[in-house]
């Protein structure tokens, strides 16, 4: 289960949060000077939702492409999964999002749930996912729930606990927009309890509104947790970077 692990680690945010503008250029700051990241981003505590330019709104396929995959404290330190995820470097993997307006505001977000499960099931497969649900009480808190096999053999479930706790964002033009976001990440099953930090930094772009298509640029970085025994010997500084390259195209309904 830890390459299981390893793969939601780096892929599992294009999902949650609200947005509270920073420093122009902060962000974009940041992408550029990867992969020499020494701390985490200097982001607000969550609140809400993430908003995001009406260029979003609607259906997509998404073709995310991982490009580089570092491990800036190997061999003293490597997260679970890291090896068994550099081979899908080059390996393009599709999968349908969408974006909606709230309810209540009116403005665009993401659909969690649906994201959530698409992206899981693109990468885990149909049978390794049961199902991703959104916290009722809080959009900031994202279960997943895995199937696996137990000591006795029978398929039970576990769980992947995702929390937002820190973003930011910020437009630079009108066609870009970047966000940045902190979670953690909580595994739940037998035998063992693991716990992580998860970075997302994302730069899109629309690339054309009359033939609307997009790109991005992610950077998922991995911060060992207080719980982890390296903790104090990594520091704030984060133990895999895994960079990929995002292209999203209109998606019709009817092939959904």
């Amino acid at each position: 289960m830890f390459k299981t692990i390893g793969l939601l680690g780096f892929v599992f945010m294009l999902l949650i949060s609200w947005s509270a503008p920073v420093q122009a250029g902060q962000l974009a700051e940041r992408l550029a000077a990867y992969p020499g990241w020494q701390h985490k981003p200097a982001l607000q505590k969550t609140a809400g939702d993430l908003f995001y330019p009406d260029w979003f709104l609607g259906d997509w396929w998404v073709t995310s492409t991982l490009v580089d995959a570092v491990a800036p404290l190997a061999p003293a330190i490597v997260t679970p999964g890291f090896e068994g995820n550099r081979q899908l470097l080059n390996q393009p993997v599709s999968f349908a999002i969408r974006f909606i307006k709230a309810p209540t505001s009116g403005k665009v977000i993401s659909d969690r749930a649906f994201n959530g499960l698409s992206l899981a099931r693109a990468y885990l497969g149909d049978k390794a996912v049961i199902a991703v649900k959104v916290d009722p009480q809080s959009v900031n808190r994202q279960i997943t729930l895995l199937r696996s096999q137990c000591r006795e053999q029978k398929v039970c479930e576990r769980q992947l606990i995702s929390v937002v706790s820190d973003r930011a964002s910020e437009s630079p033009q009108p066609n870009q927009f970047i966000t940045s976001e902190l979670f953690q990440q909580q595994f739940r099953g037998q035998p063992q309890l693991y716990f992580n930090q998860v970075e997302n930094t994302t730069a899109y772009q629309q690339v054309d509104a009359a033939q609307p298509t997009l790109t991005a640029e992610q950077v998922t970085a991995i911060y060992l947790s207080p719980q982890d025994p390296d903790y104090l010997k990594a520091g704030d500084r984060p133990v895999v970077l895994y960079r990929y390259k995002l292209e999203f195209s209109p998606r019709s309904k009817t092939n959904s």
